[in-house]
């Protein structure tokens, strides 16, 4: 038996099923998971190796200032002479890790303590209740504002303030997940049993609060990134000459007649938010089919 599945390795027999498996995974995705998926993929794959495309330098002087798009400058130039089109594709490199740094810190943040609230209940929750309470009592984009123009402009002050903006939400949905999870009979059943608290809240709790967590965190990449874009448009992101599509925006806001210096970065972001909409929406469906 051994022998048969070493030959049947070495000749790749085995390759064809693992594609089969894979191709059976996908197609029991839900389309908007596809679409999505393709979409983010994109762009990841552009973050990671855009330095490596054969493209104009995003801060040099690629042509004529202000030239429409044509064969050798397929988004045209800025009012510096820079291609835009490289520039676009260059501002995944400062979208997508700060997007990542944003959700994933708001995540760790927001669980923690929305897991020690539900699970400890009593003052400890009141008072990071009480926290999360203040922090969403403001509209996120003018409390980011705030805090960014307090720290001063620039690409990392704007992700801690952003950080500040989201953990509140992650700590309300595990707070209210906790809550619900640690009345079922298994919890029950471990208390009973002498768990100690970390393994009833490592163990038997948290396991089963982290789906809606992630669907969440997956839609909010979008809004991250919309809202980093909205600090730099209004000067509180990154600052020139970053290739940052917010700032690019504001570049081509001035110039009506010169549309292609805000298409590019507009429709950049435009597809990386409906790609994890999308795909935070289809994730939504696959692992709760009741909310379709």
């Amino acid at each position: 038996m051994n022998t048969v599945t070493i030959e049947a390795r070495k000749d790749g027999r085995t390759k064809p099923g693992v594609i089969r498996r894979v191709l059976s995974l996908l197609a029991g995705l839900p389309p908007s998971v596809l679409f999505g998926g393709a979409i983010v993929l994109f762009w990841l794959v552009t973050a990671l190796t855009v330095q490596f495309w054969p493209l104009h330098d995003p801060l040099a002087l690629a042509g004529r200032r202000l030239q429409p798009p044509s064969a050798d400058h397929w988004l045209g130039t800025d009012a510096l002479g820079r291609d835009v089109l490289s520039r676009t594709l260059h501002g995944a490199i400062y979208s997508m890790p700060i997007a990542t740094i944003v959700v994933l810190a708001g995540v760790v943040i927001g669980a923690a303590l929305g897991a020690i609230a539900g699970y400890v209940g009593g003052k400890v929750d009141a008072a990071i209740m009480r926290l999360v309470d203040i922090t969403v009592a403001f509209p996120p984009i003018l409390l980011a504002m705030t805090i960014t123009a307090t720290l001063g402009p620039g690409i990392v002050n704007a992700a801690i303030a952003m950080i500040i903006v989201w953990w509140p939400v992650y700590a309300r949905l595990m707070r209210a997940q906790v809550l619900e999870v640690k009345e079922r009979e298994h919890v029950e059943a471990a208390i009973a049993g002498g768990a100690g608290h970390i393994r009833i809240l490592g163990i038997h709790i948290l396991p089963l609060c982290w789906a809606p967590i992630l669907i969440n965190a997956t839609m909010d990449f979008g809004q991250v990134v919309l809202l980093a874009a909205s600090l730099s448009f209004v000067g509180l992101g990154a600052t020139p000459p970053t290739p940052e599509w917010g700032s690019m925006i504001y570049d081509g806001a001035s110039r009506f007649y010169s549309w292609w210096i805000a298409f590019g970065p507009g429709m950049a972001i435009l597809t990386l938010v409906l790609g994890f909409s999308f795909l935070g929406d289809g994730l939504r469906d696959y692992f709760d089919p009741k909310s379709q």
